[in-house]
């Protein structure tokens, strides 16, 4: 048996793609990278949320699946939608990294004033720590914005941790506490997407990690309840049960949160249910700003 793995070409993809390759070829089985471009990697110089809805990385891989170009695909699990097409699941889903942001910068930290990132949350996040700061849109890969901190472009810039660890890279600045800069739901987590064959399956979920699973399960169920999708200012994260989610208005200002010990999917998808009518209008609010129709 040999396994055709797809993934994008950035540097990151490819090596969270060669890790699950490492883990594949463990079981004795041949493997065939391809690498697949997708809307999210060709277009760059507009900020994410002006592209369409989540899944900018993933549509492209997810259609040469179902065109049998490759049997499964590689991705950072939070560029998942929740809406999957028919014929496709997640055999796999790999222990998860450190699901923190990271704030690099050189220098005192009081002397940063211009921030880049493309995420609402992290930019939410980041004015309400601080009203002062200037938020810059910032796409591209990591070496591309790591390279534009350099040249001094911007003072400090946003990138998530478990990407710098996983690229060998290490730069000056400091970890974002999860607790309080809440990240995006399954952050710091890398997933296996194949076709629904009972025998690709059998061999991928080896690479499975339980207690991870759970964890991005819970955090996924109370994302597709509040419906909320990548234009609104929200973060979810579950660990070992415990559930912290919020949502922000763009300019930090305004926060509603919930943290909750979580047993069930069930238990999950209440409170993710109940946590919509409390944050609805922050949503509202949010794609109405960016130009976005919204139906609660």
């Amino acid at each position: 048996m040999s396994v055709r793995v797809g993934t994008r070409g950035s540097r990151l993809a490819l090596a969270q793609t060669a890790t699950v390759i490492k883990k594949i070829q463990s079981l004795g089985i041949e493997v065939e990278q391809k690498i697949i471009n997708t809307q999210g990697d060709e277009v760059t110089g507009i900020p994410l949320h002006a592209i369409g809805k989540q899944g900018v990385f993933v549509r492209a891989l997810d259609d040469a699946i179902l065109n049998n170009e490759i049997d499964c695909a590689v991705h950072s699990m939070k560029d998942i939608p929740a809406l999957r097409p028919s014929g496709l699941i997640t055999s796999a889903i790999l222990p998860r990294d450190s699901p923190a942001d990271f704030l690099a910068y050189s220098g005192p930290v009081s002397s940063v004033r211009i921030v880049g990132t493309s995420s609402t949350r992290r930019r939410a996040q980041l004015l309400r720590h601080d009203p002062g700061l200037e938020i810059k849109d910032l796409r591209g890969n990591v070496d591309t914005r790591v390279k534009k901190l350099s040249e001094g472009q911007f003072h400090a810039i946003v990138l998530a941790e478990a990407g710098l660890s996983r690229l060998g890279i290490r730069i000056p600045g400091d970890r974002l506490p999860p607790e309080k800069f809440v990240p995006t739901a399954n952050q710091g987590t890398i997933a296996v997407v194949s076709r629904a064959d009972p025998s690709l399956i059998e061999v991928l979920s080896s690479l499975d990690h339980p207690v991870t699973r759970k964890d991005v399960a819970i955090e996924r169920a109370v994302m597709e309840q509040i419906g909320a999708g990548c234009f609104t200012p929200m973060g979810i994260y579950c660990k070992n049960g415990h559930l912290i989610a919020e949502v922000l208005s763009l300019d930090g200002k305004r926060t509603e949160r919930i943290e909750k010990n979580i047993g069930t999917l069930e238990d999950a998808r209440a409170e993710g249910t109940a946590f919509r009518s409390v944050a609805g209008d922050l949503i509202a609010e949010a794609y109405h700003t960016l130009g976005i129709s919204y139906e609660r």
